[in-house]
């Protein structure tokens, strides 16, 4: 049976709704009465208590914020009564233990792998197409024009037979058989992306670029490259080099580089490209999946669209998934910095040094002051649909976002365009943004990102699945096409926190091992929009 409202944390003084409350009900629960003064729809939160004006409001048992009025037990939070505020923190106070959970259930099982001579291991093989700045985009997306009319796959081409039967007038079978398209290449994808870099900005948003793209190609997702360069622009091909062996000294996949300005016309470098490319496209193809342990997944982890049930259902869920690979061995990743507002000192007590603490609260506080200095703040960050569906101040966003990290250990901390390299729960600095920080966790090494999310987000990415959790079961029923494992049972009482995290462990292995795949990649929604580290939240 459902319950009506939760406490998050004991220590807490204010309680969500989990179903629409009505106004004047009496809400009897952990032995106190609530009556909520006016109706209450779901996922908002509502006094526990009292409070006079600066009263602290507390939930998941940290500070999320501040009484801007006074306040009666029972009432509505809002952005008009409450505002933000979090603790100040200055540095690591304690080294905080952790107890890793039971992973008899998966030390012994394996996913069928992309093999690289690094000793990574991809839960894909694609042959990457990219330029290195942005005036070579419109020979990508011809390239991609190209080569996806040859190879793409038969299941892709339902639409353009769709409008083929349409134009002749005849049914879709009758055009497929007229038509078929197989295909060619079956254990390889050649995926295109680009974007607006690589010149006219500052040097160092086209060295930042670089790290990027190298760690695209170095993913073990990634069999190998295609690289358009003009010649003239700030990202040069010996600075992408440099940034490719910096991450990896010893990489010998195989990366194809063409100049256009040293080559000359378009023609020329086209049947240059294409040649290559496809002799190049066909040696990948023979790259076969053999078992590989868990302990080779490099886990993303993020969320997006967030409600007011994401930080109690979805992301704790991802907390277990992040422990138990912490436990196997393998590599998790936490991003998003503005959404750790508020829980630093628990993160920094967590790092299993003082020299990471520090670089996670210097980079927090050079980003937050970035923000600051352009006139905004890191309580700007909730957009309208989080404050809509409960998420009222960026402390309370963080304080439930940060649950997608679980309680291991934090082995390292990376800022944008670094590479994991340490098994565990890493924190890497990224925008909240969806698309910048979904691209920089794949950047940084991850082969599968976990996405959360209350209110839909269709987004993915060229080279990692990207997954889709549902903190609501309302969310899974109404946008089914985009929602790959519901997490809305933890709220209806169907299942605990424990169980969803287990039952995405296990959806994990079967993606990677290519035996499933996510909506959003069967949607090709291959987003690519990296951090030019402008005030992006």
């Amino acid at each position: 049976m459902q319950k009506k409202v939760l406490k998050v944390n004991p220590a807490d003084n204010v309680i969500v709704a989990l179903t629409d409350l009505v106004g004047g009900e009496q809400i009897t629960f952990e032995g106190t009465t609530v009556v909520p003064t006016t109706d209450v729809k779901a996922k908002h939160k509502i006094a526990e208590t009292d409070f006079a004006i600066g009263d602290d409001i507390i939930m998941y048992g940290v500070l999320v914020g501040k009484a801007a009025q006074s306040i009666k037990k029972g009432e509505v939070i809002t952005t008009e009564n409450v505002k933000h505020k979090s603790e100040e923190v200055f540095g690591k106070k304690a080294n905080l233990g952790w107890t890793p959970p039971n992973v008899d259930r998966w030390k012994d099982k394996t996913f069928m792998g992309f093999h690289r001579a690094d000793g990574q291991v991809g839960t894909k093989n694609v042959w990457l197409f990219f330029p290195l700045v942005f005036c070579e985009n419109k020979n990508i997306e011809k390239l991609k024009e190209i080569f996806e009319n040859e190879l793409l796959p038969k299941k892709d081409v339902l639409y353009k037979n769709l409008l083929r039967s349409l134009i002749e007038e005849k049914s879709v079978e009758e055009v497929a058989e007229k038509n078929p398209n197989e295909n060619l290449l079956d254990n390889i994808e050649v995926k295109f992306i680009n974007h607006q870099g690589g010149c006219g900005g500052i040097r160092q948003d086209s060295e930042l670029l670089a790290k990027l793209l190298a760690g695209y190609v170095n993913n073990p997702n990634v069999a190998g490259a295609t690289v358009l360069s003009l010649g003239c622009q700030n990202l040069q091909i010996d600075i992408f080099k440099k940034a490719l062996k910096e991450i990896n000294p010893n990489s010998d996949k195989e990366i194809l580089i063409y100049e256009q300005q040293q080559i000359g016309t378009t023609d020329q470098m086209f049947q240059m490209v294409i040649k290559d490319s496809y002799e190049a496209i066909k040696r990948a193809n023979q790259i076969q999946r053999k078992p590989a342990p868990l302990s080779k997944l490099n886990i993303g982890l993020e969320c997006g669209g967030s409600d007011g049930f994401s930080g109690i259902s979805a992301n704790p869920a991802l907390g277990v998934v992040s422990d138990i690979f912490a436990a196997l061995g393998g590599k998790t990743i936490l991003a998003e910095f503005p959404e750790l507002c508020g829980v630093e000192q628990e993160l920094m007590d967590r790092c299993v040094d003082e020299e990471k603490a520090n670089k996670f609260l210097t980079l927090m506080k050079a980003f937050e002051k970035s923000v600051v200095d352009a006139g905004s703040g890191f309580d700007m960050n909730p957009s309208p649909g989080n404050i809509k569906d409960g998420l009222i101040t960026d402390a309370m966003k963080s304080a439930g976002a940060a649950k997608k990290g679980g309680t291991s250990p934090v082995v390292d901390v990376l800022d944008y365009g670094e590479y994991i390299s340490k098994p565990g729960l890493n924190l890497l600095n990224t925008p909240g943004n969806d698309a910048e920080c979904t691209t920089g966790l794949v950047g940084s090494g991850a082969t599968v990102v976990l996405f959360t999310t209350g209110l839909g987000n269709p987004m993915g990415n060229p080279i990692a699945p990207v997954v889709k959790i549902s903190s609501n079961s309302a969310l899974i029923n109404r946008m089914s096409d985009i929602i790959d494992v519901n997490a809305g049972t933890v709220i209806t009482g169907e299942k605990t926190i424990a169980e969803v995290g287990a039952e995405i462990v296990d959806y994990i292995i079967e993606l990677a091992s290519g035996n499933i795949e996510t909506k959003a990649d069967q949607l090709k929604q291959d987003v690519f929009i990296p951090w030019k580290r402008g005030v992006s939240l």
